[in-house]
Parts: C-alpha cells; structure tokens; sequence
C-alpha cells in the first residue's frame, strides 16, 4: 500500500541517520514485534528504569518488564512518598537499562524533548548501561522547529491535562510559555549526537503511540 510504503521510506532514512549519529535506530510493524524484541534484548537480572510515558503503556512495554521476575525494575508507583521517588530517580543512572519515550524526532535523527523534572532527560544524557527511546511514527517530524513546536502544542498540553496540571496550556490547548509552578516544560533537551556509540537505542513502532 502507499501509505505503508511512504512510511517505511521515511523510517528507513531516518535510521540511517540515526546510525550516523551513533544511535542505533529499528524499525518495528507492531507493537507484539517490539516486545518480542524486548524478550530477547532485556537480559536476566538486569536493574530497570523507566521515565513517564503513555507511549510505553499503550505498547505494552512497562506491563512487560513488571512481568518479568528475573529483572529489578524500579517502579516508582510502588514508592511510599515523594522522597522515596526521588531517591527512585537517583538511583535511575546506576541501571543497566533506561525506557523513555521521545515528545519528538525529526527526519534526520535529532531527538527533541520537554522535561518538569529533568529526570527523565538525565538519564538520556548521562548513567544508564542502555537507553531505549520508543515511539511510534507520528512523533516524526520534519525538522528541530516542527519537532518543537509539535513538543509544545500537541505533546504538553494532554499530558498536562493528563497530570491534572494548573497550567495554561491544559485550559487554552496550546502553549502560553508560561512559568507556573506546574510547568512540565522547565528543561528543553536537542539530542543530536551519541558519544557512546550505540547507548541509545531508537526503536519506533508503525502506527500513533502516545501524545
């Protein structure tokens, strides 16, 4: 089919740039082809974190890894208090293994993200053995300011009504810039380039995953 044929000529470009930039980048139909991959990458005894994604709830990612009894997975929802989560988030970079999703990608590899906490961005950055970004196609875009602007007007805003945030953009449906303490846009991160070739790994699944 075209439709199907365009995509698989747009991903197979993008890895290929992504490949270039020292990130290794797969291509997955369905979501089932994703968590059998999963089975055979995840290793016995590994220790696990991952940020917050629907991207990786709706693929079945997270349900995975809870499943699993040969892995330590660092659930935050099981934490008693907001300082046992944070104790959580800093014992995140000393994991063999990182699952994040990505707000946006643009066509020629460049990972654009949105962070409140920084968390989640830390770990892209700096600590984990591996990191594994999922996302489906519709988070590509075409370029750094489409990918942008696609983090701030369709990624924030449901994920801040998600959250129950008192922020603009949750009442209006757009980014207002604003600084209210509830702001999930506080560190903006561009990942161009992987100096450890091969840490992050890029794995998008066909289809429209997440915000």
């Amino acid at each position: 089919m075209p439709k199907e044929k365009h995509t698989e000529i747009i991903v197979k470009s993008l890895i290929e740039s992504l490949n270039k930039r020292h990130m290794e980048g797969q291509f997955f139909k369905t979501k089932d082809e994703l968590i059998s991959y999963l089975k055979e990458e995840i290793k016995s005894g590994e220790k696990i974190a991952s940020g917050g994604s629907v991207t990786l709830k709706e693929l079945g990612v997270i349900d995975h890894i809870k499943g699993r009894n040969d892995v330590n997975y660092l659930d935050r929802n099981n934490a008693k208090d907001r300082e046992e989560v944070l104790e959580l988030m800093r014992e995140a970079f000393t994991c063999d293994s990182y699952f994040l999703s990505t707000n946006a990608i643009t066509r020629d590899g460049v990972l654009v993200n949105i962070d409140g906490n920084g968390n989640r961005l830390s770990a892209l950055i700096f600590g984990p053995k591996k990191v594994y970004v999922i996302c489906g196609t519709n988070k590509i875009c075409d370029d750094v300011d489409s990918a942008y602007n696609r983090v701030k007007n369709i990624a924030s805003p449901p994920n801040c009504i998600r959250l129950d945030k008192n922020t603009p953009c949750a009442k209006t449906g757009k980014c207002e810039n604003c600084l209210s303490p509830d702001c999930i846009c506080n560190q903006v991160v561009f990942t161009r380039n992987s100096r450890d070739e091969g840490r992050i790994k890029v794995l998008i699944v066909d289809g429209e995953w997440g915000y």
